[in-house]
């Protein structure tokens, strides 16, 4: 699928600002050879049964963004979503009516965190005990590690050690807002 002169200008522009000020634990990078395709990287907040983890996600825009809504992802097994399945929110394409043309992958991806911290059961979340969601997070690197597109998209990432994102400052991001409402 080829993307709009729009939907370049516009993922274009939120690369270059995602780059200069990411938010808290969080990073992401399009695809280089498909700009609609984004992988981004979520580091488990403190006091959250996510320390310490690192959670791949894909985000998946439509030739149309931002006039239509993504496919959201976690490839990571994370014991709060189901790895490699479409996660309904409502900045996700389960909601197109609740999508607005003012979110940017910053807020999509924030949104995603918050939801990951919240405990809404929807299409593509799962509840696991805190103590395997640890365990996990314990994993997680291992986990992506073992996946060559992994290596591949975040070979900065792809060392022995886990390796902090950019901003790992901050309050980790609240568990409400839209990003949790509705179900599929």
């Amino acid at each position: 699928m080829s993307a709009s002169k729009m939907a370049i200008k516009r993922l274009s522009r939120e690369h270059q600002a995602f780059q200069k000020d990411p938010p808290p634990f969080i990073w992401a990078r399009p695809n280089e050879s498909n700009i609609l395709e984004w992988h981004a990287i979520f580091r488990g907040p403190p006091d959250t049964p996510y320390a310490g983890g690192e959670y791949w996600a894909v985000v998946t825009f439509t030739k149309d963004y931002p006039f239509a809504p993504p496919e959201l992802k976690m490839m990571t097994p994370s014991g709060r979503f189901t790895p490699n399945t479409a996660i309904c929110t409502s900045m996700s394409n389960f909601h197109p009516g609740s999508w607005n043309v003012s979110w940017s992958i910053e807020t999509i991806l924030v949104g995603l965190l918050s939801f990951m911290l919240s405990e809404e059961i929807t299409t593509g979340a799962t509840k696991a005990p805190t103590a395997e969601r640890r365990a996990l997070a314990a994993a997680s690197h291992a986990w992506n590690l073992a996946q060559p597109k992994f290596r591949t998209l975040f070979p900065e990432y792809a060392g022995k050690e886990v390796r902090d994102v950019p901003n790992m400052s901050g309050a980790a991001p609240k568990a409400a807002g839209p990003q949790g409402e509705g179900t599929a």
